[in-house]
């Protein structure tokens, strides 16, 4: 696959990941969570705000498979 078209796919797909992930945190929190303490609402909301690093991690990688490493030395 082009890595342009691979980079291109994986915008897409960190952009889907990051709207249902918010999209889930914010239903799950309106739904279970309303009668919670602050500290406990504090931490749920920076584990859920932090959490969609590690699904989008492997789309990153993917993104760059592939990709040639640029070489400072080679005139272009």
């Amino acid at each position: 696959m082009n890595p342009r078209t691979r980079k291109l796919l994986g915008t897409v797909a960190l952009l889907l990941l990051a709207m249902i992930w918010s999209l889930l945190a914010m239903a799950l929190a309106q739904s279970v969570l309303t009668s919670i303490s602050g500290w406990t609402a504090l931490m749920y909301y920076v584990i859920a705000g932090l959490g969609w690093v590690l699904p989008a991690m492997p789309i990153v990688s993917w993104m760059s498979k592939g990709t040639p490493p640029r070489d400072s030395f080679t005139p272009r």
